[in-house]
């Protein structure tokens, strides 16, 4: 039983409703001090997996990588361009917040990146899916209802419908995991959760608007960072040792 992906989606689902609600009632500055908290917590996030780093050659690599094919298929662009027509969608419903400028393009892509493909996510579906453990996905709820619901005073009820692409990734990913995961050796498990760890810490900065890092062109690195991990304990760092 999925339960930690589902109550993921529902807290995304719930923090949504809850912020296009109530945010025209909070000020400007709780927004954005949440926002700097919430960007710190992500940050932590990423931090607690980055440590658990293995081979940091691989890691680095895939993200170069990862990055550099994002970049060139245009990836991040592709996922703002879907964000903004799901919005428009629903603006046709319900009264929407959305618009064309950059911020609001920016926060969007934010959203969906932090909600659909952090590494805490992924790597807490598959857990899910192989050993029934979903204290990862449970944790990661109780950030995502409070994080969805100050996105949501910005980018209205789109936010809420961020939860369906994030349950068909998951779930996915559950339903798959018996075939990843016995592939899988703890190295590289580990440096796919620092790779995450790196997306959520960029995810971070964008948050408290420090530098805006191309998250969404970083996805790619998540597919690269097993395999690439695998060939360089299999192959290269015995060459080198």
């Amino acid at each position: 039983m999925p339960i930690g992906v589902i109550v993921n989606a529902l807290a995304v689902v719930i923090g949504g409703i809850a912020g296009n609600v109530v945010g025209s009632r909070l000020s400007g500055r709780i927004i954005e001090s949440m926002n700097t908290v919430f960007g710190a917590c992500a940050m932590a996030m990423g931090i607690s997996s980055i440590v658990l780093m293995n081979n940091m050659p691989a890691v680095m690599l895939s993200v170069i990588l990862g990055t550099s094919i994002g970049l060139a298929i245009r990836l991040g662009e592709k996922i703002s361009a879907g964000g903004l027509l799901m919005e428009k969608a629903i603006s046709k419903f319900f009264k929407g917040k959305g618009g064309n400028d950059e911020e609001y393009k920016k926060q969007l892509v934010t959203a969906i990146v932090l909600f659909c493909a952090s590494g805490t996510g992924i790597y807490g579906s598959i857990v899910s899916g192989m050993t029934g453990e979903h204290s990862i996905l449970l944790a990661k709820s109780i950030l995502d209802i409070a994080t969805s619901l100050i996105f949501a005073c910005t980018l209205g009820l789109v936010t809420s419908f961020i939860a369906i692409p994030q349950f068909i990734i998951f779930m996915l990913l559950f339903v798959f995991a018996g075939v990843i995961y016995p592939y899988c050796s703890p190295s590289m498990i580990n440096d796919f959760k620092a790779c995450g760890g790196i997306l959520l810490i960029a995810t971070g900065f964008r948050m408290i608007r420090v530098k805006d890092f191309p998250v969404a062109d970083m996805i790619p690195a998540m597919v690269l960072a097993m395999p690439i991990s695998h060939i360089w304990t299999t192959y290269i760092l015995p060459l080198v040792s």
